[in-house]
């Protein structure tokens, strides 16, 4: 692969390839060896640490290419099972039209429920199969379909279903039963369950009254270790002739928990300021920083306006205590904290938090708390 393909080597928001992706070999030989051997699994890690970019890297690999099919959903924004089901139709159906063998063009034959509608290209002209949501007229026949259909794959398949908490929120009340019930009869497909909230997923998993009682094996995604990734930036930026300062990386790294995006975003703008055969310092961290905030100020100044009052004066408060504490937030309901910040009573100020949890926008760590966003938290204590 040719080293400056791209103009910028700190990719963020999707996966480039092998040569663009920092280290997690141990989880991909973990990932690797609990798929070989038949054991579903449970990849729980916050968001923005990097489980979607791991599963995507583990299923690029030659091996597994070699040996399986895989599939990805993201079910994040679905509120329904017939959402899931024409999430997980749709992404078959696009991975398998490119695969010539008798199964893989099988598919709208065997999933006989699923009629997919006629689509023009804007620019070819041209006439290709989509699936939509209105293809769907009973979510779980589909889905009895597709299961079956995967079961008569001529490979082992692996399907990872990102954010997998979420179907505790769907409008029907007996997904998680209907759905273990299901794949508890599957032979020939291995399931990969991602989820960025510890809480609901160990409550899935680990609670004897939930249907996915101790069905998979879990896996707690941790950052990239701080010298790993300082020699990752090192090098990228020597490829492509230019040099940064060690000291730059372990800052940027500390400043945002070892949280994989965020410090992409800060070494793809520190890469962008620093000129071929120059060397990027701690003067330019600033610059990038700034850079990065007002670039999503409109995205922040949206999400605040959709708050309700209580929780925006919350979430204000919080940012201001974390940035100059530089620590998750303890005590958000004491006495202290509310007369700190003039926040209304105890039981609103707790209303109000359950509610940005809810939309994820705080973090829990066990009885701490923080915004999920560190460039919203910045962004929130710096210029409001």
């Amino acid at each position: 692969m040719d080293a400056i393909r791209l103009r910028n080597p700190f990719v963020t928001g999707y996966y480039e390839g092998e040569e663009y992706f920092c280290d997690r070999k141990e989880e991909v030989a973990l990932l690797q060896k609990h798929i070989d051997n038949g054991r579903h699994i449970t990849l729980i890690s916050p968001r923005r640490l990097g489980k979607t970019g791991l599963i995507e890297h583990f299923f690029a690999q030659s091996y597994l290419k070699k040996e399986y099919y895989t599939f990805f959903v993201d079910i994040y924004a679905t509120t329904s099972l017939s959402e899931f089901v024409a999430l997980m139709g749709k992404e078959i159906f696009k991975k398998l039209k490119p695969v010539k063998t008798k199964w893989g063009e099988s598919f709208l034959q065997m999933v006989s429920s699923l009629r997919p509608g006629v689509k023009m290209g804007s620019m070819t002209g041209d006439f290709t199969l989509e699936l939509g949501l209105g293809d769907i007229q009973s979510a779980e026949t589909t889905l009895d379909e597709i299961f079956d259909y995967l079961e008569c794959a001529d490979r082992h398949c692996v399907v990872a279903i990102d954010e997998f908490q979420q179907i505790s929120y769907y409008d029907e009340k007996n997904v998680e039963a209907l759905l273990r019930t299901k794949i508890q009869h599957c032979k020939n497909v291995t399931f990969i369950y991602t989820g960025s909230s510890r809480h609901m997923i160990s409550q899935m998993f680990h609670s004897q009254a939930k249907p996915f009682y101790q069905s998979a094996i879990g896996i707690s995604l941790k950052p990239i270790p701080k010298e790993v990734y300082c020699d990752f930036v090192c090098e990228m930026f020597g490829k492509y002739d230019k040099r940064i300062q060690p000291a730059v990386v372990d800052y940027v790294y500390d400043e945002y928990e070892g949280y994989t995006w965020y410090m992409q975003m800060m070494m793809n703008e520190l890469f962008a300021l620093t000129a071929v055969g120059e060397e990027c310092d701690m003067q330019m961290i600033s610059t990038a920083h700034a850079n990065i905030i007002m670039s999503q100020e409109d995205y922040y100044r949206e999400t605040l306006t959709l708050l309700a009052t209580r929780q925006k004066m919350l979430l204000l408060a919080m940012a201001k205590e974390y940035v100059k504490s530089r620590k998750w937030i303890r005590g958000i309901t004491s006495s202290g904290f509310i007369k700190k910040y003039k926040l209304p009573s105890a039981s609103s100020v707790q209303s109000a938090l359950r509610g940005l949890i809810d939309k994820n926008i705080v973090s829990v760590n066990e009885c701490s708390y923080r915004i999920s966003d560190f460039f919203l938290t910045e962004w929130c204590a710096t210029y409001l």
